[in-house]
């Protein structure tokens, strides 16, 4: 028997050998893939899930346009403008921030999944004072359960033409073109140039025909309840003109985000960050440049990330984050792990800006440093990919316990590969009942995550737990890159 004074220790060591060290390159790697399973359009002949075939091969027709290619937003098949051009922000924000990280073969996978948006992105922007918002009507969508090869639904095209406004999807769309501007900026001179260029005329559409684009009579039965906006196309205007001045370092944008700070809300709800809604985000990036000391007329936006930031440390005044007993962040409502990795990546982010200027975060009654909030961020990581009560990895495909059911149409009907005869809109039905596993692995995808008590049942009904998102896992591949580098950080 082990002396009294070492039971201390053992319990420790016991405790610490109970979470898993995780394979964040394996995890990185599979992040990056999961983009393939979502996309729509021709499929090229270097496709790595090769369950998937050609879909969408007619989007755009209506309007005799090609609006071809672009991602699956989720486990359906219509084709979301607004969470799309955020899932490309993020991934190229992933890039930008953590693409030094990445090894060399992922930050060219990593490029290929931001290109395949962008290209797509790129067509809704193709003609004069018009942007193509979506494409494919959900009602009938939802109505069946069916692969996206077999699609037979209407793929009704919504555009919004000035003078009605789409600041909100515009915005976002020019924030998407800067930011991958920049990821393309070294690899691919002249396409990041067409990138930018693009961007800045998305942003003009936006500012000068201002509203929320699921105002429109025309688009609003097309875009509700799935991707209105609910919070308003403000906070996209400021998000969309503060990646134009990080790409541009143009001081127009610059003297826009400061005159247009307090008229378009800047200091509301800092506290979320998601497709929605990008206040925390807005000013983690535009903090960037106060802490260099470069423009200090912006502090507001410092004062208010760094607020937001101490509202995720529990030992704060201002605490007031949800965590769930297994250590989640958790917000109410559906997909909560878009909260989680969203909110990780910019702690991770914050974390880079405050190590390269040798500062930290004044909480009230402590200071936070960079590595404080890396180490938040890394547990939320964890819990993702294993260390959690259900000891389940939320990220299909990784570790030895993950998500069999998912909410995911082409996961879960037989491969046409496997079943080359189609599969009509009601047929589906039968495997959407079925108990058993998905028949085709969507490696890399990210779920929506348990519920506040760390509960997960592995559901393939329960949409709001089991239906991946591309917008979980944008993030999530900037925060894989940070710890497949600095694994015990």
């Amino acid at each position: 028997m082990a002396p009294p004074n070492l039971f201390p220790f053992l319990l420790l060591l016991l405790l610490s050998l109970s979470v898993t060290a995780h394979d964040y390159q394996q995890a990185l790697s599979k992040a990056i893939l999961f983009f393939e399973g979502q996309r729509s359009g021709f499929l090229p002949q270097d496709q790595r899930m090769q369950w998937r075939a050609n879909s969408g091969l007619g989007d755009g027709w209506t309007y005799n346009i090609d609006l071809t290619g672009g991602y699956y937003d989720a486990g359906d098949n219509v084709k979301f403008g607004f969470p799309m051009a955020f899932t490309t922000t993020m991934l190229s924000w992933s890039v930008i921030e953590f693409g030094d990280m990445m090894p060399p073969d992922e930050h060219r996978n990593a490029l290929v999944a931001i290109r395949w948006a962008t290209d797509y992105l790129l067509k809704t922007v193709s003609q004069p004072n018009r942007i193509f918002v979506q494409v494919g009507d959900p009602i009938s969508d939802h109505n069946c359960w069916e692969r996206p090869e077999d699609m037979d639904t209407r793929r009704t095209v919504y555009a919004v033409d000035a003078p009605n406004p789409a600041s909100d999807v515009a915005g976002e769309t020019a924030a998407a073109l800067a930011a991958s501007s920049m990821a393309f900026r070294s690899s691919d001179p002249a396409y990041s140039e067409t990138l930018l260029r693009n961007a800045v005329k998305a942003f003009q559409l936006a500012d000068n025909y201002r509203g929320a684009y699921s105002d429109n009579a025309d688009v609003r039965d097309g875009v509700c309840p799935y991707y209105c906006d609910f919070d308003g196309y403000q906070d996209e205007l400021l998000w969309g003109a503060a990646w134009l001045r990080r790409a541009t370092q143009d001081d127009n944008f610059l003297n826009y985000i400061q005159s247009n700070g307090k008229t378009l809300g800047a200091e509301e709800n800092i506290n979320e960050f998601g497709w929605d809604n990008k206040h925390a985000g807005l000013n983690v990036l535009v903090s960037k440049e106060v802490l260099e000391g470069n423009v200090l007329s912006l502090d507001s936006y410092k004062t208010s990330a760094e607020s937001f930031l101490c509202t995720l440390i529990p030992e704060t005044s201002s605490s007031h984050i949800e965590y769930t007993p297994g250590g989640l962040i958790y917000r109410p409502g559906g997909s909560n792990l878009q909260h989680a990795t969203s909110i990780a990546f910019l702690q991770l982010v914050y974390a880079n800006y405050l190590s390269r200027t040798s500062q930290t975060i004044n909480c009230g009654n402590i200071y936070v440093n960079a590595q404080t909030l890396r180490q938040l961020a890394k547990k939320q990581v964890d819990y993702i990919l294993g260390d959690n009560p259900m000891g389940m990895s939320y990220m299909v495909g990784y570790g030895n316990k993950y998500p069999q059911r998912i909410h995911h149409r082409g996961s879960s009907l037989p491969s046409i590969k496997d079943h080359p005869q189609v599969i009509a809109c009601k047929e589906g039905s039968i495997y959407f009942n079925s108990s058993n596993p998905n028949p085709n692995v969507l490696v890399g995808a990210i779920v929506g995550g348990p519920g506040e008590d760390d509960l997960y049942g592995d559901d393939r009904a329960d949409f709001r737990k089991s239906e991946p998102t591309t917008y979980i896992n944008a993030p999530f591949v900037g925060i894989l890159a940070y710890f497949v580098a600095n694994p015990n950080s």
